[in-house]
């Protein structure tokens, strides 16, 4: 049974989670500007590492047994007609539509380019600078900070590489000072420079950066790993400004409802949701959406589900990778405490594969 037509717009965690737990229960499409999903835990080691240049590509053909994904780029919603308008002029009629164009992240961890040949050759390019590099600086401590600065270390033993963040202790927005240690042991014990306290610019020379003191860093390659952009611009362009907070997020209330709609969802890192932006948390924000979706679209009657709370998830499992044989896991536990599990587990759980296996059977391909 179908029971109405809903229009995921964005092909990431959360938006391919959401779709496929409405494919049974409504006419969904999903529109993404990709051919594929990209899968963006991978995209660091792609960066780095030729053997993994194409695993973060994994295609959107069998994600959907009812209902269709359409590449191109959305414009609009229109309200009025109920509408989502993409670049071509086309457009797809709606009961629901749902925002989850996620936020765009600092190269190597972005789909650059239109295509996937485009970001295979992105992927190309920082693998040759990295291999030439004399000396690498990775600006920002937080996770992903961490797992390249190890990533660029393993793969080039000879290379120079400095990782500065302008916090106090790496990992700190993580509430685990024992993680942020541990990540801080590792890389000093592999010879990487780590600079805390430390806020980096460009310098006035090509090649060359300061920091808050003045200190000049000369370093012939960097990456700059310090936080996300949410892709909401088109939606301020098409006039929809007053669905977005001042950082340019979804505000959404806690049905995950924007604009002050019933018709309308925002889930993953585009809302704005007080809680730390990670796949997890996009996923479960998709599934309370589905149910959400799912009551409206059933409308009235005696057997009418009603719409559920979505309750931010303050403290949630993370894992840092330190290459693929070790890296930090943190595990939340009852009384506030957080536990820190090393190399063995996080390899289990995320280093080795960086859980390509599993997104791959969620969109309908075996693991390998």
């Amino acid at each position: 049974m179908h029971d109405g037509d809903v229009v995921v717009i964005g092909g990431g965690y959360a938006g391919v989670r959401l779709a496929k737990r409405l494919d049974t229960a409504a006419r969904v499409t999903l529109v993404d500007r990709k051919e594929v999903f990209f899968h963006r835990i991978a995209s660091l080691r792609a960066g780095v590492h030729r053997a993994w240049t194409v695993t973060p590509f994994i295609p959107y053909d069998r994600l959907l047994s009812n209902g269709r994904v359409v590449v191109g780029k959305a414009v609009r919603i229109d309200t009025a007609a109920r509408q989502v308008v993409l670049a071509t002029g086309e457009r797809l009629p709606y009961d629901v539509v749902v925002i989850a164009t996620g936020a765009d992240y600092p190269e190597p961890a972005r789909f650059a380019g239109g295509t996937t040949e485009e970001a295979a050759k992105a992927f190309a390019g920082h693998q040759r600078n990295i291999a030439g590099a004399e000396h690498v600086l990775v600006v920002g401590g937080g996770p992903s900070g961490v797992e390249l600065s190890a990533e660029i270390r393993l793969a080039r033993p000879d290379a120079r590489v400095t990782l500065a963040h302008s916090g106090p202790a790496l990992l700190d927005a993580t509430g685990s000072a024992r993680a942020g240690r541990k990540a801080r042991a590792w890389l000093e014990a592999h010879d990487v420079e780590v600079r805390l306290d430390s806020f980096m610019s460009p310098g006035n020379d090509f090649g060359t950066y300061r920091d808050s003191r003045g200190t000049v860093i000369n370093a012939d390659l960097s990456f700059w790993a310090t936080g996300t952009t949410p892709n909401t611009l088109w939606l301020r362009l098409a006039g929809h400004g007053d669905w977005l907070n001042a950082t340019g997020h979804v505000k959404v209330d806690r049905t995950l409802r924007a604009g002050g709609r019933q018709d309308v969802f925002a889930v993953g890192d585009v809302n704005d949701v007080s809680e730390l932006k990670l796949t997890p948390v996009a996923t479960a924000q998709a599934d309370r959406a589905a149910w959400n979706i799912r009551a409206h679209l059933q409308g009235s009657g005696k057997h009418r589900k009603e719409p559920r709370a979505y309750r931010p998830a303050h403290r949630t499992p993370l894992i840092v990778p330190f290459g693929p044989a070790d890296g930090v896991t943190m595990v939340p536990v009852p009384g506030g405490e957080t536990a820190v599990l090393g190399g063995r587990t996080t390899t289990l759980a995320k280093a080795k594969t960086l859980m390509t296996p599993y997104m791959r059977r969620q969109l309908g391909y075996t693991a390998a």
